[in-house]
């Protein structure tokens, strides 16, 4: 019962994130602030970010420095953000598939270096760290995307460019 009603909300909720990414504009350099992400490092991050459910699925535990790899730079492309982002949300989506609520309740670790930072059961963890997180950087998204005047899709409802 757990894996089917997180299921449904992470096909839901990176359903409009696919939206909210096929509607970047080629304006990846772009970036509201000195301190924020360009359009194309927000777009990059989203599309890589259903990967932490992988880790989260797959390991009792995160280690942050030790199991954090490089990252290779923004995508460039629109095309090459949904790509990545496709990919990783049917292996993910697979996964979750494949486990019991059991497994879904087992607890999961996110450490630095070898300390321990926090335990939550697996589901709070892939709650928290894919699709919560997908949903703010969504949120950021949604502003870029106003601030480039590009039309907004629904997300909750419709928008002030989409209504009814």
């Amino acid at each position: 019962m757990i894996r089917e009603v997180l299921l449904a909300e992470f096909d839901h909720e990176l359903a409009v994130t696919r939206r909210m990414l096929e509607r970047c504009p080629p304006v990846f350099a772009w970036a509201p602030h000195p301190r924020s992400f360009t359009l194309g490092g927000l777009a990059t991050h989203l599309a890589r970010l259903p990967h932490w459910g992988e880790w989260i699925l797959n390991k009792d535990s995160y280690d942050l420095v030790r199991d954090n790899a490089p990252h290779a730079p923004a995508y460039t492309s629109v095309a090459e953000v949904l790509s990545v982002f496709d990919r990783h949300v049917s292996t993910v989506r697979a996964l979750l598939v494949g486990k019991s609520d059991g497994e879904l309740a087992a607890p999961w670790a996110l450490r630095r270096d070898g300390s321990l930072l926090m335990t939550l059961p697996r589901l709070s963890a892939f709650k928290t760290f894919v699709v919560n997180h997908a949903i703010h950087h969504r949120g950021q998204l949604s502003v870029y995307l106003r601030l480039q005047d590009v039309s907004v899709p629904a997300i909750y409802g419709p928008s002030a460019d989409e209504g009814a």
